[in-house]
């Protein structure tokens, strides 16, 4: 079924190749994927992650039309509605999307995070934005101290950025 919902976010964008939307996605949904599965999440949080991954930015075509950018905090704002409505054709049940829609109302929230699916996203997402962003070294480090908590993130974010 994650395949499904990774061919649904791929018709969802509409061909938005300019934004790298779709590169994106799929590039979180991997670290998220690796991290959950090497931090050894139970099934349902591991698919729970992996799906609020394929949809955590299912709102930026939308924000870009509608503000003229996507802000974190408007992603975060219209995420969630658009993940019900995507993922009312596939067999999940009601806990399930309503925390996918919570993780994905939440995914620039870097305070009071709950859950290790939480995390993993926040880390997983970051290591994609880092280097979409070219961040400099010194935000990279500073993120590791204040966000970064699992073993497997924060090795793999000391590979990546050589830190």
């Amino acid at each position: 079924m994650i395949e499904e919902i990774e061919k649904a976010m791929i018709l969802y964008t509409k061909g938005n190749k300019i934004k790298h939307d779709v590169a994106h996605f799929l590039k979180v949904h991997q670290y998220a994927r690796l991290i959950g599965r090497l931090e050894h999440l139970e099934k349902r949080e591991q698919d729970i992650l992996e799906v609020a991954a394929i949809v955590h930015d299912i709102a930026c075509p939308m924000c870009r039309e509608k503000y003229g950018h996507c802000a974190g905090n408007l992603q975060e704002k219209e995420g969630p509605a658009l993940v019900k409505e995507v993922l009312k054709g596939f067999p999940l049940d009601h806990a399930f999307v309503e925390r996918v829609c919570y993780l994905v109302g939440h995914h620039h929230t870097y305070q009071d995070v709950n859950g290790l699916d939480y995390q993993i996203l926040l880390e997983a997402d970051f290591l994609v934005n880092a280097d979409e962003s070219n961040l400099k070294k010194e935000a990279i480090e500073k993120m590791k101290i204040n966000v970064f908590k699992t073993k497997t993130g924060k090795e793999l974010l000391n590979h990546i950025y050589e830190l």
